[in-house]
């Protein structure tokens, strides 16, 4: 049985769904230039590029966003 750390990132997530789950944690979301966002809740920030053309987020966006998470405190 792999560790939590060891679980392989999901590639068929909604960028959007991400993006949405922080913003119910209170986050506020910065547009940058082009698909760049920043989001800030708690008073720590992540940096964000949104995938284009597709809508679905790739594994490294997945693997930020658990991190960000970590470091929020919301997942061990």
């Amino acid at each position: 049985m792999p560790y939590e750390h060891e679980v392989m990132a999901k590639a068929n997530i909604r960028f959007v769904d991400i993006e949405s789950f922080l913003v119910s944690l209170g986050g506020k979301v910065s547009e940058g230039a082009g698909s760049r966002i920043s989001v800030t809740v708690s008073g720590k920030t992540a940096h964000f590029h949104r995938p284009h053309p597709g809508k679905e987020a790739k594994k490294y966006q997945v693997e930020n966003a658990r991190e960000f998470l970590q470091q929020l405190g919301v997942i061990p």
